[in-house]
């Protein structure tokens, strides 16, 4: 079973599109899937667009009655999946954006590294042609990364746009206990679950999938210097599990 997991937070005008565009992949790609969406407390009518969409593909909406931000529902999303799942080393989890940035017609490339004995497949994602706050924003991630931040191989620490094998995030919340696996806000929460799953995960794989900047609906949520100054405030905590990592190689 694949999962394609989707945070969400006032997408209404893609999030419709986006399911129909992943049901017409998995139409031609024959492997089991379902879909969940973690419905960030919206207010433009994304729930009443997904409604529908539950009657004709396999979808699940979780909706949080407050909202907590993309690191709360990036933990969310783990532990519905870990708890659905049947056969944990056979199942996958996709997190990918609701606003067409993640592509579905390259679901199939991330599941043909994972079918290859990959634990983790994240996607290494060119910026060039990204708006101005998200270049911006990129430039100050990777001075951070040269003088703060920790190491992560070839994997994009930032990209949302992975998959990880369910048995990876079953052992990492059986160790968190009662601890959420992902604390960090923003662009940190991506390189926080990166950094704690491969501590568990056998293989990492990179593959370039190139985002689509030229076809969302609304402008990019990014803000440069805040988005910066919360993956600053992650710093200490990164360099502690990198060394955690480092302590059980």
């Amino acid at each position: 079973m694949i999962y394609i997991c989707i945070p969400t937070y006032n997408e209404s005008p893609t999030v419709g599109v986006l399911l129909w565009r992943i049901r017409r992949v998995f139409q031609d790609y024959s492997r089991e899937y379902e879909i969940v969406v973690y419905d960030d407390c919206s207010t433009d009518g994304t729930r009443e667009t997904l409604a529908p969409y539950a009657e004709v593909i396999p979808l699940t909406v979780l909706r949080g009655e407050t909202r907590k931000g993309f690191g709360f529902a990036l933990d969310a999303l783990c532990r519905e999946v870990s708890r659905r799942t049947r056969y944990a080393r056979r199942d996958a989890m996709i997190v990918m954006q609701g606003d067409f940035t993640d592509q579905p017609e390259h679901i199939p490339e991330l599941v043909k590294r994972f079918e290859g004995g990959a634990d983790i497949v994240a996607a290494s994602q060119a910026t060039a042609d990204a708006p101005a706050a998200v270049r911006r924003f990129r430039k100050l991630a990777d001075w951070l990364r040269r003088i703060a931040l920790p190491a992560t191989g070839e994997a994009d620490p930032f990209a949302t746009f992975r998959l990880y094998r369910i048995s990876v995030l079953r052992e990492l919340l059986k160790a968190a206990g009662d601890k959420p696996i992902v604390s960090a806000a923003g662009w940190a929460a991506n390189m926080e679950l990166l950094l704690r799953a491969s501590r568990l995960a056998r293989r990492v794989e990179t593959v370039d999938l190139a985002p689509r900047y030229d076809v969302r609906l609304r402008p990019t949520r990014v803000r440069p210097l805040a988005d910066a100054m919360s993956l600053y405030r992650f710093s200490r905590t990164a360099r502690q599990l990198a060394a955690a990592a480092g302590s059980n190689a």
